[in-house]
């Protein structure tokens, strides 16, 4: 019980005794100056927070550092070009010449390898496991690391504590196969990150660039090589360069720029190198020309001396042909220049040759009014001056055949590979001189200078496809010759781009000229490269520029997009419409026997499949036209059909020959999942129109067929996220056989028990086949489309199928639907309607027009409008005729009141002979006159005359003749008693 607290005033006692001696060093020490100390960053807590305590830069040197403070927040960084001031613990702009990359870390020297890289080599062979591979490292060269090139496995690791997400970034450089070049990353309890591929692409022709995510945390960085290369065959390493990883904690410096690069401005994230001819030195600012002595490379941190030109240093080539066909031989230095032509015993450049007739084209190209060389066409050859067109029945051999070189081809590519790799980029490797290409003198013995060409395919000729025996895809055959005086190699190399391709042969030595082939076997072999190395050692200065290789001629068969230097009988057998076989014109079949053409009959087309032969003619169905290639049968959408009655019935489906889509009834599979036939059709077209198309949307590349009519199976939206799921298409009708109102055409038969119909009116029947085949349907699909007049239908899509087969098909192979719509109706005339004639209403008559039922026209001429006219009615006849009758009674009247008044008068005229007479009638007197004598009045002679009444009047009148023809008158007398005899006898005959 009292050991507690004794204890307890011992160690307070031995406290105070450690701070009074600390105390009394301490009053012997200096006061700490801001140089003799710096700030650091404690361990961050589980709450991100931290401290910063001052530590001095050696121990007991002084003493009153500042006391801790509140640190900034372990996620706080600084921006590219900036800084963290631990003394403000504020963000600040680097100053110029040098860069920060905020809260990344770069690696851009490697003269050594930065502090935290690892590299080690192991055997992974067990046949070679007693290899000794601790020298297969990665190895730093200076402005990048190079991995081995032997058969061991060299591995570069690299460990970060990332305090959040972060970015790594890299360049490499990977043109050779030969090695497997991958790159992962492992957390801190081994495990490798997610990533599409750890194994790197190769590259192309230069650096390439890759990035990727890390997780925040420790993050290890691999990069590892193994060579598989055939024994003797060189191998090009992998090279690295410009590592840079974001996402580290902070940076309290700014870092200086290497040699050979500045930055000008402060707040500068990466430093930027010096041209060639200039300098600078570590933290530059800027860059300094070098002496006009001297010279450098660019990002070069030192000048070097410029040597005396010597004839390694030029070379000679020919000019391009000018406009007026010449070229000229001329001398070049090679660039990038870097010696000079006034030190001693410098070299001049010599003097350009006399200008000389250009050589003709490479077979295959033509000369151009500019005496440019251009390619023939497809169907064409040369020799190299003009194209001439392969005859019917030929076709070109394509490919390329180069034995002229004033150009270089557009399909060769001339370049420099180094094993040391540099940034300077020399311009000339290979130059083209007239009759041969050949390498130019460098500057290094060891580079390789590079001559590629690439080629983008191959394809058989259509003679030998068939022909086993004789069938090659391809094969190049090149001359060339060497001439050096030192350990030189010339390799032949193929593969699929400049940078990944194999050694197929190689020489040594000088080679007096030679021709070699090369069969080519695989589709992807389509890059070719011939490289030459004067020499494998390094230090050389330059003693073996003068040896050279030269290449004469290269000729490569059966290139596609070739050009052609002859023709070759087809094999007129079995020619296809896709082969270069060169056809007939359109609407010419060729014979089999002699490969003439000969015009195909009127209205037919060519057969794609088989354009030989008589059988290659096709002709077109009824109501169909061939189109301007002769390859289809196309119908315009308009049809003329005359009926048993002899009456004309025109059609216009033109508003029905738009794509049209319509479903099926709906399906389920065995799990409930619900899915449609869509189908798709076209029903007529024009040759600018486009074809109906189904699609395949559920694979990554989505097929697409096209045709009149074509069918894929859909699932509903609600089924997956997407819009519609299609897949399967296939084409039910590509090509259309004929437009009729027959039932049967071309093997294909629409019967009419399938959609019964009352009307009289006959349906319009399109024939539809298509050329795919499949095991169900060896002829091939077909389809119909009937068309079936309804002026009711106001939809442009009603399609039905038959009743006993829902999905428009019985046996999968022959299609059937019914199209009714008012557009499928024959065009209106003025057969189709009558005219109704109204009554005559208030002197207004009307004339309606009305269709004739049922209705079975739309379209073509309307119905007229109703016309009004004027007429006359019952009323107006009967008075007018009752107006005549009075009129022509009245007329009448006047002609009987005229003749009895003449009458009268020849009554006068007899009784006055009468009684000149005498009374005897048959003894008359002669008579002097029969007229009234001048100044006879006969109303004066009328005496005792007294007015009888109408009656006597008209029966005096209408007295008969007497039996001896002439009229019996009485005759007047003068005597009143005569006249009072005959009133007093009238009187009594009409009481009577």
């Amino acid at each position: 019980m009292q050991r507690g607290p004794t204890h307890l005033s011992h160690c307070a006692h031995c406290a105070v005794v450690l701070w009074l001696l600390f105390a009394e060093i301490s009053a012997d020490l200096p006061m700490c100056k801001e140089s003799d100390y710096h700030f650091e960053y404690t361990e961050c807590d589980v709450l991100g927070s931290r401290w910063r305590v001052a530590v001095p830069n050696k121990a007991d040197t002084c003493t009153g550092l500042p006391d801790p403070v509140k640190g900034t927040h372990c996620t706080f960084s600084c921006s590219q070009g900036e800084f963290l001031d631990m003394q403000s613990q504020q963000c600040q702009k680097c100053s110029a010449g040098t860069y920060s990359l905020g809260t990344g870390v770069a690696f851009e020297e490697w003269d050594s390898l930065p502090t935290g890289f690892v590299t080690h080599g192991v055997m992974t062979n067990e046949w070679k496991a007693s290899t000794d591979c601790s020298n297969s490292t990665w190895t730093p060269k200076g402005d990048y690391v190079a991995s081995n090139t032997d058969e061991c496995t060299a591995t570069l690791s690299y460990a970060v504590s990332l305090k959040k997400t972060g970015t790594l970034s890299f360049e490499y450089f990977y043109p050779d196969n030969g090695i497997y070049f991958e790159f992962f990353v492992q957390n801190d309890q081994c495990q490798s990150t997610e990533s599409e591929s750890r194994w790197m692409k190769i590259s192309e022709s230069n650096w390439s660039q890759y990035k990727i995510e890390l997780s925040n945390g420790n993050n290890v960085l691999y990069w590892r090589t193994t060579t598989y290369a055939l024994q003797g065959s060189p191998v090009k390493p992998v090279l690295l360069r410009n590592i840079q990883v974001s996402g580290v904690a902070y940076t309290s410096e700014c870092f200086h720029c290497k040699p050979g690069t500045h930055s000008a401005t402060a707040g500068s994230a990466r430093c930027t190198p010096c041209p060639a001819d200039t300098f600078s030195n570590k933290g530059a600012t800027v860059c300094h020309e070098c002496d006009e002595d001297k010279y450098s490379e660019p990002g070069s941190g030192s000048c070097k001396p410029r040597p005396a030109c010597t004839n390694s240093d030029y070379f000679y080539t020919h000019t391009p042909c000018d406009s007026e066909g010449k070229t000229q031989l001329m001398y070049k230095w090679i660039e990038p220049k870097i010696c000079s032509e006034t030190s001693e015993g410098a070299v001049k450049l010599p003097a350009s040759g006399e200008r000389q007739t250009c050589p003709p084209c490479n077979p295959g190209f033509f000369v151009t009014n500019s005496s440019t060389c251009e390619p023939c066409r497809n169907d064409s050859y040369s020799n190299g001056t003009v194209c001439i067109q392969c005859p019917a029945g030929t076709e070109p051999m394509i490919g390329f055949e180069y034995k002229w070189w004033n150009t270089m081809p557009k399909n060769m590519k001339s370049s420099v590979f180094r094993q040391e790799f540099s940034d300077m980029d020399r311009s000339t490797a290979w130059e083209v001189a007239g009759e041969y290409v050949y390498t130019t003198p460098g500057n290094e013995d060891s580079i390789y200078p590079m001559l590629t060409l690439t080629v983008p395919g191959y394809r058989v000729p259509q003679f030998m496809a068939k022909d086993s025996e004789r069938r090659e895809l391809s094969h190049i055959t090149f001359v060339f010759e060497t001439v050096c005086t030192a350990d030189c190699k010339f390799y032949f190399l193929a593969g699929y781009s400049e940078w990944n391709n194999n050694v197929i042969e190689q020489w040594k030595g000088r080679s007096r000229k030679q021709s070699y082939s090369y069969l080519i076997q695989s589709n992807d072999t389509v890059s070719f490269t011939w490289t030459f190395q004067r020499t494998e050692e390094f230090d050389t200065n330059n003693s073996y520029s003068s040896d050279f290789a030269k290449i004469y001629s290269i000729q490569i068969t059966n290139v596609d997009g070739g050009v052609a230097s002859h023709c070759h009988l087809c094999a007129l057998t079995s020619v296809k419409a896709d082969s270069s076989c060169v056809l007939c014109p359109p609407g010419h079949f060729m014979v089999r026997e002699t490969g003439v053409c000969k015009s195909c009959p009127p209205n037919s087309f060519i057969r794609a499949s088989q354009p030989v032969g008589e059988a290659a003619c096709v002709q077109c169905g009824p109501n169909t036209k061939r189109n301007q290639a002769h390859t289809a049968c196309l119908s315009d959408c308009t049809l003329d059909v005359k009926t048993k009655e002899g009456t004309l019935l025109r059609y216009d489906f033109f508003p029905l020959s738009n794509i049209t889509s319509f479903l099926s009834s709906p399906r389920f599979t065995n799990k409930g999942l619900q899915y449609f036939h869509l189908f798709n059709l076209g029903l007529c077209r024009t040759e600018s129109q486009a074809l109906a198309s189904c699609v395949d949307n559920v694979t990554e590349n989505g097929r697409v067929v096209r045709g009149y009519i074509c069918q894929s199976t859909v699932v509903p939206s609600d089924i997956r996220s997407q819009k519609t799921v299609s897949s399967q298409p296939y084409i039910i009708g590509d090509s259309l056989i004929g437009v009729t109102t027959e039932t049967t055409l071309g093997g294909i038969s629409s019967p009419a028990k399938l959609f019964p119909s009352s009307s009289s009116l006959p349906d319009v029947i399109l024939y539809y086949k298509s050329s795919d085949t499949t095991q169900a349907c060896k002829q091939g699909r077909s389809a119909t489309v009937r068309l079936r007049c309804n002026p009711t239908v106001t939809a442009k899509d009603h399609i039905t199928f038959p009743s006993n087969c829902s999905e428009g098909t019985c046996d999968g192979c022959t299609f059937h639907f019914m199209w009714q719509s008012q557009h499928a109706c024959p065009l209106c005339t003025k057969n189709h309607y009558r005219e109704i004639v109204s009554a005559c209403i208030q002197g207004i008559q009307r004339t309606t027009y009305v269709w004739q039922q049922p209705l079975q026209c739309y379209g073509g001429e309307s119905l007229p409008a109703q016309k009004v006219s004027a007429c006359v009615t019952l009323d107006f006849w009967l008075k007018f005729g009752v107006s005549v009758g009075v009129i022509v009674a009245a007329l009448l009247i006047s002609i009987s009141c005229y003749f009895w008044k003449k009458t009268h008068k020849l009554q006068y005229k007899y009784s006055k002979l009468m009684m000149s007479s005498g009374g005897k009638e048959c003894e008359l007197p002669t008579a002097d006159s029969c007229a009234i004598m001048e100044g006879e009045d006969v109303e004066d002679d009328l005496m005792y005359l007294t007015k009888k009444s109408l009656f006597t009047k008209i029966r005096s009148f209408s007295r008969e003749r007497t039996s001896d023809g002439f009229d019996s008158v009485p005759l007047k007398s003068s005597s009143s008693y005569h006249q009072q005899e005959w009133e007093d006898s009238d009187d009594a005959e009409i009481k009577g």
